[in-house]
């Protein structure tokens, strides 16, 4: 299997839940981040800046290492091309990795299906609802004119009926979603930040304690761990308080 993680939520343990954003260009920088937390979080969450800069080979280096991966690229495309940016995405052994819901049913089905080619090495495919920086006013400058847990609803209900495993939300939008889309689909919420933690670009944020007390599954940390003097001891103090709940 691609991983080490149970993806039953009920078997994971308070660290299983944590990704980190290793939001770097820097491939030394990212594999001393990585190094420094294994065996204390999930898995890592590998995005548009370090692939961009890194490329395949580079996210190569990070999963030789063994820690689960969340393919970060946020696919949006025709169908046809997303299924092939799929397959490709299968050689690097994702954990899981996401596609934008707004990219409509037959894009989203068309992930599913590429997906499913990796027979028991299949990974999650996500689908992004609303990024967390926006609220609604944002929403409305692109012409969507509701509130943003409307827009949230509409987008998690199309990306199950697509076949999809779960969706990326805010904390603040899991009670509403689990009441819509069942037990069983995965809500991977970014946003995060601890009391301890600047608030940084996010607008829509919540603890992690908060965020795993309404139901989350996955919760994808960046700054507060990565900008600490110490990320494994942040690592370590975000764990405790989820332990502590």
């Amino acid at each position: 299997m691609n991983s080490s993680i149970n993806i039953t939520k009920g078997n994971l343990k308070p660290s299983e839940r944590i990704f980190v954003a290793l939001d770097t260009p820097d491939i030394d920088r990212a594999l001393s981040l990585a190094q420094s937390l294994k065996g204390l979080v999930g898995g890592l969450k590998l995005g548009k800046e370090f692939f961009t800069s890194c490329g395949p080979e580079g996210a190569k280096r990070i999963t030789a290492l063994g820690m689960p991966i969340f393919l970060d690229l946020k696919y949006h495309d025709i169908p046809n091309t997303v299924a092939g940016a799929v397959r490709s995405a299968l050689g690097l052994n994702p954990f899981m990795l996401n596609v934008h819901a707004s990219g409509g049913r037959a894009m989203m089905e068309a992930a599913a299906k590429a997906a499913d080619e990796a027979g028991p090495n299949r990974p999650l495919v996500i689908a992004v609802t609303v990024l967390t920086s926006m609220n609604k006013n944002d929403l409305a400058e692109v012409g969507i004119n509701v509130e943003p847990i409307e827009h949230v609803m509409r987008l998690a209900r199309l990306a199950k009926e697509s076949g999809l495993d779960g969706v990326v939300c805010s904390a603040k939008e899991v009670v509403a979603l689990r009441g819509n889309v069942g037990p069983d689909f995965k809500l991977v919420v970014p946003g995060i930040r601890p009391d301890w933690a600047s608030k940084d670009d996010q607008k829509r944020v919540v603890t992690p304690s908060d965020a795993i007390d309404l139901g989350a599954d996955y919760l994808v940390i960046g700054r507060p761990i990565t900008a600490s003097d110490n990320p494994g001891e942040a690592a370590r103090r975000i764990a405790g308080e989820l332990s502590d709940e």
